[in-house]
């Protein structure tokens, strides 16, 4: 056969061999028409689903394949078919296969987006779900629960999909072992990406949870390789393992604020992972609970996290626990881990009256930790005389009070191949190496499919120029991109007869000395709406147009439950003579809603009948609230008949640790006396974790009020003067630190700008050696 009679041939083979397999597939194009091809489907064929939107699926994948011939679900170009609206997927049978489907622009209307059985009967076995996609599929109510992926039934694998963007209560991926054909399952989950998910607020924002407390010592057997978790911020736990005999490896954890949890179930493997914090706050590592755990070969860099979010934490127990509360550590090792510029390693973690067993028969060798600041980054909060401390190396310039176990080596820090830095010193017996199947972002997901984060941020589109008037503020943000500028007229005044919906980000600013000024005869000016973000920067707020109803308020969320966290940002602001028969807050939310952050900087507030931040609708006592961080720097408050702030979180729960206060360097002069202030206090605090009040000036006020709950709050009340104020007051049995809170007159020079006089005994008193009060 001449050269060119083979080639003919091949080309005549391999057309032929793409028309078997074309003959084999079958193209539908609604529900009705892959229900008729499924009822038809033998081992080896494909059903594609035909491009486009299919809105309100359904869709049932129920058939039985073989090992060596599966039924595929597929689809006809990848990224072009979309399940989009009220849409879900059900798998069950044997040895089938589903890839390229994206579920977007909706919601599940059932408990799944995607799950391995058709009912607690029926599952799907030696299944495979690759290639899909699930990308902020939220229901809009935030408090209403789904899953994205359920898996049950035995021996199925998903990897390489794109899960992104959970928003709404509920874990993203749940491995369920509630049937016994859900049991030692050997499920493989790999090479996913899980990409960003906001901070939930309240319990339930998991991104991984492997088994319940009700089957923790049932055995799940499920592998977890080679994933990407990218700022998987929902709640305290990124993955939550609560049953037994699974492994976690190679997996990368990129920002993301909690641990990888072993909160129920024993004989976990958690071996040469990577976590990776670069210094953002509460990223974390492991958490050790229950007994014959194994933790092996991780390396931990720039974790600042503290309490369960430590680099390391291995917790206290309570003796004789039942299997869903805290098993001690028992029997569990920990070698061979690497911590570079980690904050914290802790001992005995949550040490109180019901987990009084300290860890036993355990072990923590030859870890490497390395610090270029901190010199003793472990805390030891119970007995540790149960743990075998031995072949660990620190720094050269670290310490310990651990007394044996540690010795310190002359550490240097050298890039390796896969960019990461590796301790080196001749006293490291074995060489640190990360494997080469670690999870990239490159190496997981879907090729097809973009991670790049869209999100627009504040100040980040055009600017646009408004002329003062009525109305214009309003007409002006009609036609605003997101990121965008509103530029004001310096001294222009602007009326608003219509409340303006920020439903993007936005920032409104006067540029020069002189403020723009706002009125409004709405309950409110702004309402940020779901995807909604606020700056406001140089203006003016007065009150004297508004009206005299209750609820008023300057800034409001919606009414609505809000999907998308928001931030808001006030600096160099003034909001006056907002005095109505009623409360008139600066700042009111609604339940369902939450902040990342609220700034509040360089502002005046004067002459205002409710509060200036209102941040106390989750009163379900369940672990929620309204904000994560909240920050009030340089602000003088007066004639403020409410509380200045109202910030709750109530309840025990401890999968979140919101929210965090900072209030520094503030000036509070007749604060908190109004009849309607409910509160009877300057500032009302239930339940905040983390709050740091220094360097402020309370005069002629009444009390900080504050209740503390859950675990260990931290609490900092420094360098503070009360003039004729009320003295702090605190309920709750936590701890708390109070320190130089004295009783001095301040002494101002001028009243209207809260300066101190040069002979006034506030001066250089502050934590930064500055004045107290307003810089």
């Amino acid at each position: 056969m001449t050269h060119l009679n083979k080639l003919f041939s091949l080309i005549f083979i391999t057309v032929s061999c793409s028309f078997a397999t074309a003959q084999q597939m079958g193209t539908v194009k609604n529900v009705a028409e892959f229900e008729e091809m499924l009822q038809k489907a033998q081992p080896g064929d494909s059903i594609v689903l035909a491009n486009g939107a299919w809105m309100d699926a359904e869709l049932l994948f129920e058939a039985n394949g073989t090992a060596e011939k599966p039924i595929t679900l597929t689809v006809e170009e990848k990224g072009k078919v979309t399940l989009e609206g009220a849409s879900n997927l059900r798998i069950a049978g044997d040895h089938l296969i589903v890839k390229g489907l994206v579920f977007k622009n909706g919601y599940t209307p059932t408990n799944a987006v995607i799950s391995f059985r058709k009912n607690r009967e029926e599952m799907a076995n030696n299944s495979r779900l690759t290639e899909c996609v699930i990308d902020n599929f939220n229901n809009p109510e935030r408090q209403v629960q789904d899953y994205w992926v359920t898996i049950y039934g035995k021996n199925n694998r998903i990897d390489h999909n794109h899960i992104s963007g959970k928003k709404n209560l509920g874990v993203t991926m749940i491995v369920g072992l509630d049937t016994e054909g859900s049991r030692a399952n050997n499920h493989q989950i790999d090479h996913n990406y899980f990409g960003p998910r906001p901070t939930y607020g309240n319990n339930g924002g998991e991104t991984l949870r492997i088994g319940t407390s009700h089957h923790a010592l049932e055995n799940s057997n499920t592998l977890v390789e080679s994933n990407y978790f990218d700022r998987t911020n929902g709640e305290h736990e990124i993955i939550s393992n609560k049953s037994c005999q699974n492994t976690f490896k190679y997996n990368t954890f990129f920002e993301c604020t909690g641990t990888l949890t072993m909160r129920h179930g024993n004989e976990t493997l958690v071996d040469g992972n990577v976590f990776i914090g670069n210094g953002k706050p509460s990223t974390g590592g492991v958490r050790v609970i229950n007994e014959t755990q194994t933790v092996i070969n991780n390396y931990h860099i720039g974790l600042t996290g503290y309490r369960f979010r430590g680099a390391f934490v291995m917790m206290n127990g309570v003796p004789d626990s039942p299997p869903n509360r805290y098993v001690p550590v028992i029997d569990s090792k920990v070698n061979n881990n690497t911590f570079v510029n980690c904050e914290n390693i802790l001992f005995g973690a949550g040490n109180d009256e019901e987990r009084s067993q300290a860890p036993r028969t355990s072990e923590f060798s030859e870890n490497i930790i390395y610090n270029d600041n901190k010199k003793d980054i472990f805390t030891i909060n119970d007995d540790i005389s149960g743990i075998i401390f031995k072949d660990n190396i620190l720094g050269e310039n670290s310490e310990t009070s651990i007394k044996s176990g540690f010795k310190n080596a002359d550490i240097k820090l050298v890039k390796n191949e896969q960019g990461f830095l590796i301790p080196t010193s001749k006293k490291i017996k074995t060489k640190v190496t990360i494997s080469p199947k670690i999870a990239t972002k490159q190496n997981t997901g879907i090729e097809w499919y973009s991670k790049a984060d869209n999100s627009v941020t504040l100040n980040s589109g055009k600017t646009l120029k408004v002329e003062a008037g009525i109305n214009t503020l309003y007409e002006i943000v009609k036609t605003s991109g997101a990121g965008d500028i509103i530029e004001l007229e310096e001294g222009g005044t602007y009326l608003l007869t219509k409340a303006v919906k920020i439903d993007h980000p936005l920032t409104f600013k006067t540029v020069g000395k002189k403020k723009a000024t706002i009125l409004f005869e709405r309950m409110m000016a702004f309402e940020i709406q779901d995807g909604g973000s606020l700056s406001l920067e140089n203006i003016t707020f007065d009150g004297a147009k508004s009206p005299d109803y209750a609820g008023n308020s300057v800034i409001s969320t919606s009414k609505n439950s809000m999907l998308d966290n928001y931030k808001l940002f006030i600096d160099n602001c003034e909001f006056k003579d907002m005095v109505v028969n009623h409360s008139f807050d600066v700042l009111r939310v609604s339940k369902g809603t939450f902040a990342d952050t609220i700034s509040i900087q360089n502002s005046t507030f004067k002459k205002i009948t409710g509060s200036i931040a209102a941040l106390d609708k989750e009163t379900d006592d369940i672990g929620a609230y309204n904000v994560e961080y909240f920050i009030m720097k340089n602000n003088t408050i007066s004639e403020l008949q409410g509380a200045a702030l109202r910030l709750y979180r109530g309840g025990k729960d401890e999968s979140t640790f919101g929210p965090f206060l900072e209030m520094d360097h503030n000036v509070f002069d007749n604060v908190g006396f109004g009849k309607k202030n409910k509160y009877k206090s300057a500032i009302s605090l239930y339940g905040v974790q983390e709050t740091d009040i220094k360097n402020n000036i309370f005069k002629d006020s009444k009390a900080i009020e504050m209740h503390l709950v859950v675990g260990e709050p931290i609490v900092k009340v420094r360098n503070n003067a009360l003039s004729n104020s009320e003295k702090l007051v605190v309920t709750g049995d936590q701890k708390y630190f109070v320190e130089n809170q004295w009783d001095l007159a301040p002494e101002f020079m001028d009243d209207s700008s809260y300066s101190l006089s040069p002979d006034s005994p506030l001066k250089g008193k502050a934590t930064d050696g500055g004045d107290l009060g307003v810089k």
